[in-house]
């Protein structure tokens, strides 16, 4: 640029203005620079400041991720099944984050495929609930890409639910199982199985086994260790038992195991020894079966205890062959109505040295059960609902393991094919 001098009288002022004249025009090529400045710009300063900028080879910064997030089932969704329609997949992508909660924040346990393209619940969802999923995949270039969906599970016409024992918060006997008995026929036991944990503090390996398509039970292979606290979770809710049939419970159950007591009956020789926590504490003159309704062998749990009972033969199969309406002390054994109780009609000296019962075990009793200072008091008093009664040396067969809660006489190799 040409930068004319200045004229007039300020031109003509001689050799004393020379100096002001100079700053002057310092002042006006100065101001000229930063206007060149200002409107040609710099190599250093950021004129790409609101644009995309280049990266190395090429690529821009701020283009959109290729990576493709899908859900399915779709946003606002109604009815969704509670197994196999919840799936996120991503493409050119892979999945960084996906989080699915009902509207309670409780969340659902999922998976990732191995190239982390896929994610599905590990479990099924419940019933009747809205879920939110919150997923994120990035693409090769570490761009993000987002997707948020709600969907609702369906609404079962049909239901079923666990009736469970032993109770929530109970102390019981060694002999204990986990017993859950379902209000339908399940079609899809895997499933039901599945929903099931029951878990133990000290560990020990607990499984399942199916009596019929109505009864699941869990076990160890051995009785449990005493004082052991055992924890059982239904995750019922939203599971299809069968078709069109749905799980609506949702429980956690804790029990602990008391001390070890095992009683042994020996039908030959009409006694009962009385072992706790590994120490024989009593032994107790009994009679058994008589012979032509003998006693089962094998490993019985008690299941109920009642300290006055009706026994009516024509319940169990005896037609009109008794009919006690005040028996003491009464502890059963078996569904199909095996007891050890109270006997006070036998003569006292038919303990120890006669087998004379319908079956059952029976023990030197008083009628009204008053009198604690009875052998069948005794015994009464000092057991609780999952100890063990051992019967042996009976001319009768084993009892059954799905005849009462005595699934101890099935191997472990039975019990957990």
């Amino acid at each position: 640029m040409n930068v004319q001098p200045i004229s007039g009288a300020s031109a003509g002022a001689g050799r004393s203005g020379s100096g002001t004249g100079r700053g002057l025009l310092a002042l006006v090529l100065g101001a000229l620079l930063l206007l060149v400045t200002a409107c040609g710009g710099s190599g250093s300063a950021d004129s790409g400041k609101g644009r995309e900028k280049a990266k190395d080879g090429g690529k821009v910064e701020n283009a959109a991720s290729q990576a493709v997030v899908t859900i399915a089932p779709k946003d606002g969704a109604a009815s969704v099944a509670t197994s196999g329609a919840l799936k996120v997949t991503a493409e050119k992508g892979k999945l960084t984050t996906v989080t699915v909660a009902d509207s309670k924040g409780n969340k659902v346990e999922g998976r990732l495929t191995a190239d982390k393209t896929g994610w599905e619940p590990v479990r099924h969802l419940a019933a009747a609930t809205k879920y939110k999923v919150h997923a994120v995949a990035e693409d090769a270039d570490g761009r993000a890409s987002a997707k948020d969906t709600t969907f609702t599970t369906l609404v079962p016409k049909n239901t079923f639910i666990g009736h469970y024992t032993p109770e929530d918060g109970s102390t019981v006997g060694v002999g204990m199982p986990v017993s859950i008995n379902f209000t339908r026929g399940i079609t899809n036991p895997e499933a039901v199985e599945k929903a099931v944990r029951v878990t133990a503090v000290p560990s020990v390996p607990i499984e399942g086994h199916w009596f019929g398509n109505d009864r699941l039970d869990f076990r160890p292979e051995k009785y449990w260790a005493a004082g052991t606290k055992v924890t059982v979770q239904l995750n019922l809710d939203g599971v299809e038992g069968r078709p069109g049939v749905y799980g609506k419970q949702s429980k956690t159950v804790r029990f602990t195991i008391g001390r070890s007591q095992v009683s042994t009956v020996d039908a030959s020789e009409k006694t009962m020894k009385v072992v706790r926590d590994g120490k024989l504490i009593k032994t107790v003159p009994i009679t058994a079966g008589a012979p032509s309704t003998t006693t089962y062998n094998g490993q019985m749990v008690i299941s109920e205890k009642y300290k006055v009972t009706r026994m009516n033969g024509a319940t169990v199969g005896f037609g009109g062959e008794y009919d006690i309406k005040d028996v003491p002390h009464a502890m059963r054994l078996s569904t199909s109505g095996t007891f050890v109780h109270g006997n006070y009609w036998a003569s006292s000296g038919t303990f120890g040295s006669a087998n004379v019962s319908h079956g059952c075990v029976g023990l030197r009793d008083v009628r009204g059960a008053y009198d604690d200072a009875t052998p069948a008091a005794w015994f009464y008093n000092n057991s609780i609902i999952g100890d063990v009664v051992v019967v042996k040396n009976s001319k009768d067969k084993q009892i059954q393991p799905e005849n009462g809660l005595n699934g101890w006489n099935m191997a472990w190799s039975e019990w957990i094919k």
